[in-house]
């Protein structure tokens, strides 16, 4: 018996890549898996049924469950219909694994309002809509659940070219943290991921060219941990992959440094006491 047996599991973007890796192998340990795709390119261009299709055929193939949804993320009725689509074909839903996502690199002096705005809506946004629409749901079961978000190394840390994503994803870890602290009440934990991957959406970056090793089979254990009882009540955490590196991100305080008397520091006290301010 699986480790997710019996559970019902829905993982956005789920046609290709990360999203493929983790439907299949939660799928494997017993979960019935709703497998969302919108189809598009990986900028977000277009639509089509192929690729969740196709998720869902190595699902049965294997013997597991699982229905497609082409529904995007990015709008409240998606959403909503996403979710939805779980609960109409196996009653309930116990994980969301938001993992939908769409690149248009540019540098910021050339990034457009377009380019910010679509990255946006999939990124962050759809990641709102779906962790509402999902939660929603989960406390009206009234039995607890699940919710694994994916944000990015460019959101922790930056990245050259990617403003627009490095600007949503860090949004995620926001949303992440926050939705931790208010549906650990429900018995919901939230929990992202920060997956470093060679995919459709990675594979022509200079970082990935020649290495083989960074694939997203490496990711979707990750993923089962967290959606599955192994995670426990842990929550609020970013959990980071990298091939068979498995670490994690902290937002860390430095230990600070004040000043006598509490009196009001000026400019050129805090750059010379900068490195006293700013040592962890």
């Amino acid at each position: 018996m699986g480790i997710l047996e019996g559970k019902v599991v829905v993982v956005t973007g789920a046609g290709g890549g990360i999203g493929r890796a983790e439907a299949l192998l939660l799928a494997e340990e017993g979960a019935r898996v709703v497998v969302n795709d919108l189809g598009g390119a990986r900028d977000g261009v277009g639509v089509g049924d192929a690729a969740a299709n196709k998720v869902v055929a190595e699902i049965r193939a294997a013997g597991g469950e699982a229905i497609a949804n082409f529904d995007t993320v990015a709008t409240l009725e998606g959403a909503q219909r996403i979710i939805a689509s779980a609960v109409e074909a196996f009653g309930r839903l116990d994980v969301l694994i938001n993992n939908a996502g769409i690149l248009r690199d540019k540098s910021l002096l050339k990034l457009t309002e377009e380019l910010w705005d679509s990255v946006i809506a999939v990124h962050l946004k759809g990641t709102f809509l779906c962790t509402q629409a999902a939660a929603k749901q989960l406390i009206a079961q009234g039995e607890g659940g699940r919710i694994v978000n994916t944000t990015s190394v460019s959101g922790m840390l930056g990245n050259f070219g990617q403003a627009n994503y490095a600007a949503a994803k860090a949004g995620v870890y926001g949303l992440t943290r926050t939705a931790a602290i208010e549906l650990q009440k429900h018995r919901i934990t939230v929990n992202a991921l920060a997956p470093i991957a060679k995919t459709r959406m990675t594979d022509d970056l200079p970082m990935f060219q020649g290495i083989d090793t960074l694939t997203p089979e490496h990711i979707a254990p990750a993923a089962l941990f967290l959606a599955s009882p192994l995670c426990a009540d842990r929550t609020g955490h970013v959990l980071a992959v990298s091939g068979s590196r498995m670490y994690a991100y902290k937002v860390v305080e430095s230990k600070g440094k004040f000043k006598d008397g509490n009196e009001v520091w000026t400019a050129s006290e805090i750059a010379a006491n900068w490195d006293a301010i700013a040592k962890v």
